[in-house]
């Protein structure tokens, strides 16, 4: 059975560092779709991959199309869509990219977000697993774009900011139609454990922390070469972090 996860949380925590690490450790028990959800398009960067089409340029085409009727009514708008996000999908051993892209422009896109949903609920069934790289809005979960998620791994930073936002997304994600089965928190970057301050605010909120992974010497080196971050050595501290997470959830 497919599994969905969604790695989320507010900008500059690392959250798609740990996305990437997710997406290599799982691919080596099973074939990963990754979805870059956030619009600054980083994903392929960490996991070492080119960028193809995004999702929006598709989106936004089916959409220009329906509003002007310039669609064959012999052709199935939903395959029209279907094939173009297979277009887009970049293809590797064992992890595939697909890329959101932008945020939608101005006017409605209820009806190709509904078709959008339809098309990524398809694709992925043909993988073991879904991990969606969200943006920090989790904008995409808002507009029902994905539709239900296994997991939701918030990512915070050592801040009272961070561990407020990550609370804020696991009371929006209540207000959704969107069903999750598990969300828990993972503390990045920590320099030495919890502040009491932090495990306060964090018992505060309700949150289920499941994972605190220290700062990571090795990250530097790479951003400078501009090296994916899946190249991170076995004594990284992300990448036994994010080990140890995927070994709690049971994944």
């Amino acid at each position: 059975m497919a599994v969905t996860i969604v790695v989320a949380g507010k900008g500059g925590v690392g959250k798609t560092a740990v996305a990437a690490l997710l997406i290599e450790s799982l691919s080596k028990k099973g074939v990963v779709l990754a979805i870059d959800a956030d619009p600054s398009t980083n994903l392929n960067l960490a996991l070492g991959l080119p960028l193809g089409e995004t999702v929006g340029k598709a989106r936004e085409d089916i959409t220009e199309a329906i509003q002007k009727g310039t669609l064959s009514p012999t052709v199935s708008k939903q395959d029209v869509l279907d094939m173009k996000i297979r277009e887009a999908l970049v293809e590797s051993n064992k992890i595939d990219l697909l890329a959101m892209g932008r945020p939608e422009g101005p006017g409605c896109y209820c009806a190709a977000n509904h078709m959008l949903r339809l098309t990524i609920d398809r694709l992925a069934k043909s993988y073991d697993y879904t991990v969606i790289d969200s943006e920090a809005g989790m904008e995409h979960i808002s507009r029902q774009t994905t539709r239900d998620v296994d997991v939701l791994i918030i990512v915070s930073d050592v801040t009272i900011r961070g561990i407020m936002a990550a609370a804020r997304m696991k009371e929006l994600i209540k207000e959704l139609r969107t069903k999750v089965g598990k969300i828990v928190l993972v503390v990045n970057r920590s320099r030495d454990g919890l502040p009491q301050e932090i495990q306060d605010a964090i018992q505060k909120y309700g949150l289920e922390l499941i994972g605190v992974i220290p700062e990571d010497p090795y990250i530097g080196e790479l951003d400078m070469k501009g090296s994916p971050l899946i190249e991170l050595p076995g004594e990284s501290p992300l990448r036994r972090g994010v080990e140890d997470i995927i070994t709690k959830l049971g994944l």
